[in-house]
């Protein structure tokens, strides 16, 4: 039965049996009993579907990854520690010490650094091209040892609409997946398989939770990417993993399942990044009402965009939702119903005037969080891209002047009157 998102936000994933709890139940173990070794043997022959150690996986966790797979319309689902985490395992999931990856290079600053630095290090290439480079350009950048392409449906914080599609074009024409995050959208506002995505990430602390309560992250496969048609490509999923009893993932757990199945068993195996079953339970909570909050803060998004686009203290705005915006017309496209509820706008003066208006705020609270029910700001080129020269901010879409202003669900009223008092102490 096919059922509208707002009731997959709400009932996904969990269908509790007669006389089990109505709410997703808290695992709160480390490890589970069995009967026999020959039982629990099963488990670690993938022969089997259970549960053995809570590093791999658990229960609460999987009924949760089970929603977000129905709300991206994928196959396989999986949670782990943190959206960096999920960044990271489906990239390493895919490529490996002297292998490639494209990315488009308006990215997440913490997501740039994992792979420009820290990747780089394990051996794995990046390049970086400007999401509106030409169909020439992005090519160009492909090598024979390319194993994925990497984008934001929306740019933390540059607001960047990636064009999907052409991206998705680009990466099939040379037989890689494109993978997708989709955190600012979420799959509420752009469902990225739609458009030709394979995987999409998530970091769940953001709108997912939507109340700064509970740190993790998410990858969702969409099941169609044919790994065996590109076996030469992907030996990780194509050949058989000596690691784990033998096992040719795409083999035995064909596209809808290979992807997931290999990133549990080997990297979560290994690298122990898990989500809590707490925080699960958490996020499933803020799930609950995801499609109600997102159209709330694209609501407050658009009238705090609307007022700054008209200021005698704003140089610039973006806000793909304001007419007029250079990614107006890609929104319109990936994203009718609204986008996300962040605006990123110039403080006119340059970066002691974006200082400035941040130490006159009083309603919205700066942090480094972003995307939560309580309206909160940032000024990316003095914290979350902090580690980047001018030249790679300029790349990701920063400069000194910019402030990024995550609304919340509060009164949009409210939001303005902070924002024009804290703008008022510029003049």
């Amino acid at each position: 039965m096919d059922r509208h998102i707002d009731t997959t936000c709400v009932q996904g994933g969990y269908t509790p049996g007669n006389g089990e709890p109505r709410q997703i139940p808290i695992i709160q173990s480390t490890t589970f009993k069995y009967d026999t070794s020959e039982d629990m043997g099963k488990l670690f022959d993938l022969e089997a579907s259970g549960y053995f150690y809570t590093r791999l996986q658990n229960p609460t966790n999987d009924y949760v990854a089970a929603k977000i797979a129905q709300l991206e319309g994928g196959t396989a689902a999986m949670l782990t520690s943190s959206g960096q985490a999920a960044s990271f395992f489906s990239v390493f999931n895919l490529a490996g010490a002297g292998d490639h990856v494209v990315s488009s290079s308006t990215i997440y600053g913490g997501t740039y650094n994992l792979f420009a630095v820290t990747m780089k290090r394990m051996g794995i290439d990046f390049t970086f091209v400007p999401p509106d480079c030409s169909d020439e350009e992005l090519h160009a950048a492909f090598r024979p040892n390319t194993k994925a392409v990497f984008g934001e449906t929306i740019a933390n914080p540059a607001l960047i609409v990636l064009d999907i599609e052409r991206f998705a074009r680009a990466a099939h024409a040379h037989g890689v997946p494109l993978i997708i995050d989709n955190t600012f959208a979420t799959p509420v506002n752009c469902r990225p398989f739609a458009w030709g995505a394979d995987i999409v990430v998530h970091s769940t602390t953001k709108y997912m939770d939507g109340h700064g309560a509970g740190v993790g992250g998410c990858i969702v496969d969409s099941g169609r990417f044919d790994w065996m048609s590109h076996a030469d490509k992907f030996p990780g999923l194509c050949s058989p993993d000596e690691s784990y009893h033998g096992i040719t993932y795409a083999e035995k757990f064909g596209n809808a399942g290979a992807f997931i199945t290999k990133a549990t068993a080997q990297l979560m195996r290994d690298f122990g990044s898990i989500q809590s079953p707490q925080n699960a339970f958490l996020l499933n909570l803020g799930l609950e009402s995801l499609h109600l909050r997102m159209q709330r803060h694209c609501q407050n998004a658009l009238a705090v965009a609307t007022f700054l686009s008209t200021h005698d203290q704003v140089d610039w705005v973006s806000y793909p939702d304001l007419p007029g915006d250079k990614c107006h017309a890609l929104a319109q496209k990936y994203l009718p119903h609204g986008s996300c509820g962040v605006v990123s706008f110039g403080v006119r003066g340059g970066r002691k005037a974006a200082e400035n208006f941040m130490k006159h705020l009083r309603l919205a609270a700066i942090e480094t969080h972003v995307a939560d029910a309580r309206t909160c700001c940032l000024h990316p080129a003095n914290a979350t891209h902090r580690q980047m020269n001018d030249q790679e901010l300029k790349a990701c879409g920063i400069s000194p002047e910019l402030v990024r202003f995550s609304c919340g669900i509060e009164d949009a009223g409210d939001l303005i009157a902070d924002i024009d008092q804290a703008l008022a102490a510029n003049r």
